[in-house]
C-alpha cells in the first residue's frame, strides 16, 4: 500500500484548493495510507475531516518560515512516506528530497526552476505537461492527470433568493473576481443580450470596479454578485448555461462542472477551455476579449433549444469519458505505483 504525504499551502479559495479537498478523501477511500499537511484554514480542515482525512495544520508562510519547514520534515521522518506530493510552488518549497519520491502537482504554467529538486511533475492538462517538456523537464518524469469535480446533483437554488425571474435566461459565472477571468468582457457582452440575468459566484479585488462597470452599462439590475459560494452544483441547476470569459484559464474546472451537470458552455478560447472544448460540439468558443462574439454565442444558446440540448449531451459525454472521480483516482493510483517502482 502506498504511503502518501500531501502538502497544500494554497490560498483560502481557488480551483486547485477545491480539487485538493476532493482528491484527498477520494484517495483515502481508495485505500491509500496518507497524511495531509495544509496551511491553517479551519473551513478546509473541516471539509477534509468530513471526508475522513485528519489534516495537520501548519502556518506554511513565506520563504523564512523555518518552523513550518521543520514541521514538514518532522512529519516526513515520523511517517516515512513512499511519495510526497506537493501542491504548487509554496508547498514544494517546504518539501526536501529524501528516501521518498518527491512529486509536485501543477495547475498552471509555472517556472520549472521552482521544482528542480522534484522527481516528477504532474500537470492537470495535457498542455501543461507539454509546456513542462518544452521548458526542458524530462518527458518520462512529466505526467498528465486531470481533475475531477463534484458530479452529485443538488436541488437548484431558488432564483427568487437573488431576485431573478424564473423565466429569464440565466447565465452563471464561477471564479475569482480577477482580471484573468475576463468579467469586464462578460459585462460588456451582457449589455448586448437583452433580458438575460447574470450570477457571478466569486470574490476578489475587482468587485467594486465590476459593480461600477455594470452600473455604467445599465445592466446592474440584471447582475447578481453572489460572493464566494460552495454550492456550485445547486447554482448550475438553477442556471441555463455556464459562461467562462477568461483571458487566462489553465484548466477550466468550471467547464468540467458544467458538463457534469448537463449545462451548455460558452467560453473564451483561453488555454484550458480551448483545449477541453470541441467548438460547436461540447461548447461554444469565442476569441478572447471579444465581447461581441461572446454575446452572439450566448444569444445562440438562448435562442436555439436544440443547440442547448446537443451541447449539454456532448459535454456530459466528454465528462464521463475522462473526468469522473473513478477515472481520475485510478490514474493517481497508477502514477503512485509506477513511481514507487
Amino acid at each position: 500500500m502506498t504511503r502518501l504525504l500531501q502538502v497544500m499551502a494554497g490560498a483560502k479559495h481557488g480551483g486547485a484548493e477545491a480539487f485538493f479537498t476532493r482528491l484527498a478523501p477520494a484517495l483515502t477511500e481508495a485505500g491509500v495510507d496518507q497524511k495531509v499537511i495544509i496551511r491553517r484554514h479551519p473551513e478546509r480542515a473541516a471539509q477534509l475531516r468530513a471526508g475522513g482525512v485528519s489534516p495537520i495544520e501548519l502556518r506554511l508562510g513565506g520563504f523564512f518560515d523555518c518552523l513550518s519547514a521543520r514541521g514538514v520534515s518532522r512529519v516526513v521522518d515520523q511517517f516515512d512516506p513512499d511519495i510526497v506530493l506537493a501542491w504548487m510552488n509554496r508547498a514544494t518549497s517546504f518539501c526536501a528530497p529524501g528516501r521518498h519520491v518527491l512529486a509536485a502537482r501543477l495547475g498552471g504554467y509555472y517556472k520549472i526552476e521552482n521544482y528542480r529538486r522534484c522527481d516528477h511533475l504532474i500537470g492537470n492538462t495535457r498542455d501543461i505537461r507539454d509546456y513542462l517538456i518544452q521548458e526542458g523537464w524530462p518527458a518520462p518524469r512529466a505526467h498528465y492527470i486531470p481533475n475531477f469535480i463534484d458530479a452529485n446533483p443538488q436541488p437548484p437554488v431558488d432564483r427568487s433568493v437573488f431576485d431573478t425571474p424564473a423565466d429569464a435566461p440565466l447565465l452563471l459565472a464561477l471564479g475569482r473576481l480577477h482580471v484573468n477571468k475576463g468579467y469586464d468582457v462578460l459585462l460588456d457582452a451582457l449589455a448586448k443580450v437583452p433580458g438575460a440575468f447574470l450570477w457571478i459566484a466569486g470574490e476578489g479585488p475587482l468587485r467594486e470596479r465590476l459593480e461600477r462597470q455594470a452600473a455604467q452599462l445599465g445592466v446592474a439590475e440584471r447582475v447578481r454578485f453572489l460572493g464566494w459560494r460552495e454550492d456550485g452544483p445547486a447554482l448550475l441547476a438553477a442556471s441555463d448555461m455556464l459562461v467562462c470569459p477568461s483571458r487566462h484559464e489553465p484548466l477550466g474546472n468550471v467547464v468540467l462542472e458544467a458538463w457534469a451537470h448537463h449545462k451548455p458552455v460558452v467560453a473564451a478560447n483561453s488555454d484550458g477551455p480551448g483545449v477541453l472544448i470541441d467548438d460547436g460540439r461540447t461548447g461554444l468558443l469565442t476569441p478572447i476579449e471579444d465581447s461581441d462574439a461572446f454575446a452572439r454565442a450566448i444569444l445562440r444558446v438562448v435562442a436555439e433549444a436544440g443547440l442547448r440540448d446537443d451541447l449539454s449531451e456532448a459535454g456530459y459525454a466528454a465528462f464521463q469519458a475522462e473526468f469522473t472521480k473513478d477515472a481520475v483516482v485510478a490514474q493517481y493510483l497508477e502514477f503512485f505505483e509506477s513511481v514507487r517502482a
